[in-house]
């Protein structure tokens, strides 16, 4: 095989109507690597893959996959020529069991061509042990978090003992913990000569695990580099077409003011006796594993969950049976940390999105003042640099990172004192993570308090003032900026002291 190639993609080039998604893209990946896909929302990468396995018919170009033209119908046929992929959109089905969607497609069957539940259990249970992942196959993906549902998907595509496998953001649900663990699957994978095309926004992954990196912008190919040739300046400036000046922006906008007060707060079963104090302009970072209840806690404060015991203090006064609808009222806002399944409404325009929480206030007489609510979603569109054909467009043709400036702008519309951000940049480029971590030190400035539940260490410690690590349930430690590091969030995280 030349150049030991296990896939040779030419010359891909795909219009759509009023654009060219790809450009005479080249794409090589060696068998037994790791070849990191990278770029910003829109620059190609999903297109590419979907034209390798043959969701998209190219326009023009060929591809070779072991040495062999490679002519796709389905996603069957790609599966049987040995290439599986780990979607971003996590496709599991939530009402069967995990071992039936690992062999959904594939399932074992016995005499009377009945499905043979107790063979696939048991062959699911080998594939996560060797995994070294605890779950029951017998158990509902609809019972599964998000984390662990993403676990799963890794767990499938492996299943299949494919050549080659293409991971479209597969950790964007998961903790360190279970990023290393994955790391160690992909290690194995590379030493049984397998080879893993990797798309990731995470830099820090890229360099950990990537052999070679082929970066993408505006559909066309810009590079092709092995790792020990690049550092992250060259990386982003290739992917921006620029050099991104303090990627984390942040200044010291703590006030004196205690906005939020948090007093033994516990939930029982979730977590207990979390107490903390968040000012005006402060950011307050939420760290820890899979487990942990940070998001919990955050939506007890917004309402979401009632409390069994403690207390919570909001601009001086204590807060008791309130729902959402009083947090919201109070001036809280809250981003979600699935804008898939829990923040957008995707049938719906970017004006009817951002404009959802904040109805009421351009309500008269029980009509809608559209002038009004149009005015200020232009407003916010231009403030924070939404790339976008207009307020009109559909919010799901938006890239991932338009779509997580919607989300906060709904809150924007309401001047909120406290915002919550539970993983604000999770599956966004790095272009659009500097616009959000820029917007955020903004509103600090303007004295809003934020508290930012995020996995990603480098990210807590860029954007933080204090850092809160949770483990299971308990708060283990509350560190201001100065006194956190990397090993110090992981040794609280994973219930040791410092």
């Amino acid at each position: 095989m030349a150049h030991n190639y296990i896939l040779q993609m030419e010359h891909i080039t795909k219009r759509f109507p009023g654009t060219i998604a790809l450009d005479a893209v080249d794409l090589n990946i060696r068998a037994g690597s790791v070849h990191a896909l990278i770029g910003e929302n829109g620059a190609g990468k999903s297109t590419l893959m979907k034209c390798l396995i043959g969701l998209y018919k190219p326009d023009e170009g060929s591809i070779m996959f072991k040495d062999e033209p490679l002519q796709l119908s389905n996603i069957h046929s790609t599966l049987e020529k040995g290439i599986s992929m780990i979607h971003q959109e996590m496709t599991a089905v939530p009402d069967m069991t995990i071992s039936q969607n690992i062999f959904l497609g594939k399932e074992i069957t016995k005499i009377g061509s009945w499905v043979d539940s107790s063979t696939m259990n048991r062959k699911t249970r080998e594939l996560l042990g060797r995994l070294q992942i605890d779950l029951d196959p017998n158990v509902n993906m609809r019972m599964l978090s998000t984390a662990n549902t993403q676990l799963v998907e890794i767990t499938k595509a492996v299943s299949y003992n494919s050549s080659l496998i293409i991971m479209d953001e597969p950790t964007s649900a998961l903790t360190e913990k279970e990023v290393e663990r994955l790391f160690s699957i992909i290690r194995s994978l590379k030493e049984e000569g397998r080879a893993v095309i990797y798309i990731t926004h995470k830099m820090d992954e890229i360099f950990e695990i990537c052999d070679e990196v082929t970066v993408l912008r505006d559909g066309k190919n810009v590079g092709t580099s092995s790792i020990a040739d690049l550092d992250k300046d060259k990386v982003i400036a290739m992917m921006v077409g620029r050099k991104i000046d303090d990627y984390y922006t942040k200044d010291n906008n703590v006030t004196d003011e205690i906005l939020l007060e948090v007093k033994s707060l516990t939930v029982e079963g979730l977590f207990e006796d979390v107490s903390f104090k968040v000012r005006r302009g402060e950011i307050l970072g939420f760290s820890g594993l899979l487990g942990s209840r940070r998001t919990e806690i955050i939506e007890t404060i917004f309402g979401l969950r009632k409390a069994t015991a403690g207390e919570i203090y909001f601009r001086g006064k204590k807060l008791s049976k309130y729902t959402v609808e009083d947090a919201i009222e109070m001036g809280m806002g809250f981003v979600t940390e699935d804008r898939k399944l829990t923040g957008l409404f995707p049938p719906l325009s970017i004006r009817d999105n951002m404009g959802m929480a904040g109805l009421f206030q351009y309500t008269k007489a029980g009509f809608v003042d559209d002038k009004s609510l149009s005015d200020e979603v232009s407003r916010q569109i231009k403030s924070i640099n939404i790339k976008t054909t207009g307020q009109n467009q559909i919010i799901i043709s938006l890239s991932g990172g338009n779509q997580q400036k919607v989300l906060i702008s709904r809150w924007l519309l309401l001047n909120p004192q406290l915002l919550l951000l539970d993983e604000p940049t999770r599956g966004i480029d790095v272009g659009a993570k500097a616009e959000i971590y820029k917007l955020m030190n903004q509103l600090s400035k303007q004295g809003t308090a934020i508290i930012m539940v995020s996995s990603e260490l480098p990210e807590l410690l860029g954007m933080s003032d204090n850092i809160l690590v949770m483990h299971e349930g308990r708060q283990k430690g509350l560190l201001p900026r100065s006194d956190a590091s990397q090993v110090a969030l992981l040794t609280l995280a994973i219930g040791e002291k410092l």
